[in-house]
């Protein structure tokens, strides 16, 4: 089989002449093909919009025509995919991100785990889409980073823990009078751990952030929507909140119970004009950190993450995570949006 820049990093690396020269690559990167795992269903190409710089465009062509030098029969092969993006006529297109101006204008919107991944793409949608951010997370200077690069917009940064009783009434200040929408989005990994392997700590710490931080918001914004009489929350859950084979036991429990949190309280405020949904993301490449690996529940869970249809970006999550979050949700309350590439069809 001929290998190309569409060719996914699993057949890479498969491959006996393409995996030598990505496995050369990542050596000198001081990475191995195990970092490259969670992305074996990927496009090679699909890399330089996900790695943050750190795997340019430039590489994927040195890769792609080291390849063709030293494998010449497989590269010319009739009826198979060769050389870079050109001709490759089964590549998705790729998808580009489409701001809807004016979308939040005179609304504000508290988003959590605003300084990366998946909460500050939300937060800079939001933002752009003319909303008023009360951008939320325990790191200031990536939180002043993400307001600097929106001048033209309202951003109040709190830097505070969403477990912590002051700092929940600090955020809920900033807002002011009004909290038209909460993004639900701070949460924290487990390592993978099977019940047996778990510690106190590693499962109170997933709890306390994942769902008592979770919690701690909704209670805190409630009493004004329902006095308003609109509001809007969306929490993030996860593909672990639907199934037992994505994450470890602290993590798994922690999604599922912000799924319950989510229906339970979908039910109670059906009628005051609270809609409370949750997107349950799928793989997306973002910062969130995995402690460690845990030798029991890690090999186990490890044979099913060839389910995973593809890793999407965090700008793939904030375009589910707003449209919850605008009043184009008119119709949905209770729901658990699936954003995981279909996934959870599997």
């Amino acid at each position: 089989m001929a290998l190309s820049a569409s060719s996914t990093v699993g057949e890479w690396l498969d491959h006996p002449v393409g995996g030598r020269i990505l496995g050369a690559v990542l050596e000198q990167a001081g990475a191995s093909a195990e970092a490259l795992a969670p992305a074996r269903s990927l496009p090679l190409e699909q890399l330089v919009a996900l790695s943050n710089g750190q795997f340019p465009a430039e590489m994927v062509d040195s890769l792609v025509a080291a390849y063709r030098e030293q494998a010449p029969d497989d590269a010319d092969a009739p009826g198979t995919a060769s050389g870079s993006t050109a001709g490759a006529t089964s590549a998705p297109a790729p998808w580009t991100e489409q701001v809807t101006p004016g979308r939040f204008t005179g609304q504000t919107v508290v988003v959590t785990g605003a300084a990366s991944g998946i909460g500050r793409a939300v937060a800079a949608r939001v933002a752009r889409e003319g909303g008023r951010v009360v951008a939320v997370d325990l790191a200031k200077e990536k939180l002043d980073e993400l307001a600097a690069t929106l001048p033209d917009a309202e951003v109040v940064t709190v830097a505070g823990d969403i477990t912590s009783a002051a700092s929940v009434e600090e955020i809920v200040r900033a807002a002011g009078d009004r909290v038209d929408a909460l993004a639900n989005v701070a949460g924290i990994m487990d390592d993978m751990g099977a019940v047996h392997e778990l510690t106190d700590a590693m499962w109170e710490r997933v709890m306390r952030v994942n769902v008592d931080g979770t919690m701690r918001l909704m209670r805190a914004v409630l009493p004004g929507m329902l006095a308003a009489g609109r509001g809007r929350i969306v929490n993030v859950a996860s593909e672990a909140g639907l199934r037992g084979s994505a994450a470890g036991a602290a993590y798994t429990a922690s999604k599922h119970a912000v799924v319950g949190l989510t229906k339970s309280s979908a039910v109670m405020y059906a009628g005051t004009g609270v809609q409370v949904n949750a997107v349950a993301p799928g793989g997306v490449a973002t910062g969130i950190q995995v402690p460690g690996q845990a030798e029991f529940g890690g090999a186990r869970l490890g044979r099913f993450m060839g389910n995973i249809p593809g890793i999407a970006t965090a700008e793939h999550l904030a375009a589910s995570i707003t449209f919850l979050l605008s009043t184009d949700a008119v119709n949905l309350n209770g729901a658990i949006l699936a954003s995981d590439g279909g996934w959870s069809a599997v």
